[in-house]
């Protein structure tokens, strides 16, 4: 995409308006929701809460309101798979496995993009409060502080962080790549929110991060931010040695390295 001609940071503050909004209304909502009604998508562990789709239906709303006529693509209600022009991309709780036994890593995350590249975005932690953002080439931020990528120069002293897909004959495989990336790094981290997982890595809390199956919503921000820090970030298509549905995040210079190991242990196979 070329240089933007116009600054994305106003819709940056649209992304932290609606997605405050709805954290503190996932927050509200955990007890009901995790009780009164839970339903599956992909496979049984695959779970979806009342309050995602609350949180998503809060947001659609609020966007109408403040942004008018721009598309809504979300993980809940889906949307147009078209990418030109101006879109909002959402998860109305990402770590929704997390939110559902009261683990604290979960988010909202709320993204513009722009024929499909991410240009504002904002990742909400409802239990902490910490607001994660980013507009596209005017760094990233958490809670207002600038934020930078580690400076990890070792693959063998680096914290990687890691996800599994949700059926049960995937994950198999992709833990033996785990089980052998684990002998090659300091350690290996399974946090189960992928927007937030991106963000450790812009706030250098991680030194890199790989997964498979992620959807648009789930990187759509996250990867915003990680990028504004200074990672190295290869979004889902990208890099053919990694698999055509791979999200890779690294401090730059460990990202060699870690491709090379990622490959070798098999991760574009799983």
């Amino acid at each position: 995409m070329e240089q933007l001609s116009f600054d994305p940071r106003p819709l940056v503050d649209v992304a932290v308006t609606v997605a405050k909004e709805a954290a503190a209304l996932v927050q509200r909502a955990r007890h009901d929701a995790v009780t009164a009604q839970v339903d599956t998508k992909s496979t049984e562990t695959d779970v979806v809460t009342l309050a995602d789709r609350a949180s998503e239906q809060l947001v659609r709303d609020r966007l109408a309101v403040l942004r008018p006529g721009e598309p809504v693509i979300g993980e809940e209600e889906g949307g147009s798979a078209a990418v030109e022009g101006l879109t909002w991309v959402v998860d109305p709780i990402d770590g929704t496995v997390n939110y559902l036994y009261g683990y604290p890593w979960y988010a909202v995350s709320i993204a513009a993009q722009l024929d499909g590249v991410s240009v504002a975005g904002a990742v909400v932690e409802p239990v902490s409060g910490r607001v994660w953002t980013a507009a596209l080439g005017h760094g990233s931020f958490l809670d207002g502080n600038r934020l930078s990528v580690s400076k990890a120069t070792r693959l063998d002293l680096s914290l990687i962080g890691y996800g599994f897909a949700y059926r049960p004959e995937r994950r198999q495989r992709q833990a033996t790549t785990w089980a052998a990336l684990s002998t090659r790094v300091r350690d290996i981290r399974r946090a189960g929110a992928a927007s937030l997982d991106l963000c450790a890595v812009a706030a250098g809390w991680l030194d890199g991060y790989a997964e498979h199956a992620l959807g648009r919503w789930d990187w759509a921000a996250g990867a915003l931010i990680a990028s504004e820090a200074g990672a190295t970030v290869h979004l889902p298509g990208t890099d053919p040695a990694f698999g055509a549905d791979a999200t890779v995040a690294a401090t730059p210079a460990i990202a060699t390295a870690l491709r090379t190991a990622l490959i070798e242990c098999g991760f574009a196979n799983v």
